[in-house]
């Protein structure tokens, strides 16, 4: 570390960081600040900090690298006399601190590792088995990607007692109604304002008729509704095409409420494969209430041929003796 002094001369200087003066000489084993470099010239002195050393790959310990039989009956303990294949690679994890590879033979593995490893103290020439542990390789069979609970939820899956938490921002609802578009009133001029609700009004109306939900379908709820029952019990499916007549004629049709009846309504027909369900209104079925009865038997005429009753007949007619 080199500083230029006004005569033109080089001169050797190190300065300690900031709050670190009159700091004791390096000495094995203790920490010491880092130093800076300082250039002067023409009476004014940069400092700049020192480079920070750069890390050293971890050279291979020489009696772990040499453990491969210790490591192969630590796996072997693991895994089961047999399951623990040739032994693959070596690598060093630190100071006097090493890992051994070995090919996995247990079904269903395809690709993983048995990874041993093997360490020793320092001035000691006994290696010990530090953990064995099982690792995917190149090409390794992966499970699928954990996914949270909530996107790997499927229709159907709420059982009897199951709790089904709805986000707070789900695109399916959105606020009902809340009273904050109403309007307020007030009582006297220049006085003090009191809001009141009239008895009348949107809010005390919404109440008396229960519409208090806190949240109602979203239009993004309700088109993903009505894309769910299409599938299900709308006019495509095979029962549909041979129906008789579609939902929107039939009797047994509960409509539904909101903008979803013009599409929708739940079918009340107790023999019918949908009852209880929604359906579409071009759906059908064979149970439709208008469907034609099939014709009563008829009676059938008297046989051309009676193959039961007897004619008696003279031989001498028939020519025999």
């Amino acid at each position: 570390m080199r500083s230029l002094s006004p005569s033109g001369h080089v001169a050797s200087s190190v300065y300690p960081a900031a709050g670190a003066c009159h700091a004791p000489p390096r000495s094995p084993g203790r920490l010491t600040l880092a130093a800076r470099e300082t250039t002067t010239i023409g009476g004014v002195t940069t400092a700049t900090p020192a480079k920070p050393r750069t890390s050293r790959t971890p050279v291979l310990d020489t009696a772990c690298a040499e453990a491969v039989e210790l490591a192969l009956a630590a796996a072997e303990d693991v895994a089961g006399i047999g399951n623990v294949g040739r032994h693959l690679d070596t690598q060093s994890d630190g100071e006097r601190v090493a890992t051994h590879f070995f090919e996995a033979r247990e079904r269903g593995y395809v690709g993983w590792r048995w990874a041993v490893t093997v360490t020793r103290a320092s001035r000691s020439k006994l290696v010990t088995v530090d953990e064995t542990v099982l690792v995917p390789g190149d090409g390794a069979i992966m499970p699928p990607q954990w996914l949270p609970w909530s996107e790997r939820l499927q229709p159907g899956d709420i059982g009897v007692g199951d709790l089904l938490p709805t986000s707070p921002d789900d695109v399916r609802l959105e606020p009902g109604y809340t009273g904050a578009d109403e309007p307020e009133t007030t009582l006297g001029k220049g006085a003090e304002e009191e809001v009141w609700e009239q008895r009348d009004s949107l809010p005390f109306v919404a109440f008396e008729l229960g519409l208090t939900r806190p949240r109602v379908l979203s239009r993004e709820g309700r088109e993903a509704a009505a894309e769910r029952w299409l599938q299900g019990r709308g006019p495509e499916s095979d029962m549909a095409q041979a129906a008789p007549a579609t939902c929107s004629t039939c009797g047994f049709l509960a409509l539904m409420a909101g903008s979803l009846r013009q599409s929708f309504g739940v079918c009340a027909n107790e023999y019918s494969p949908a009852d209880g369900q929604v359906v579409s209104l071009g759906f059908g079925c064979g149970g439709h209430s208008e469907a034609v009865a099939s014709p009563e038997p008829r009676e059938l005429p008297e046989p051309v041929l009676d193959e039961f009753a007897m004619d008696s007949v003279d031989s001498a007619e028939l020519g025999h003796s």
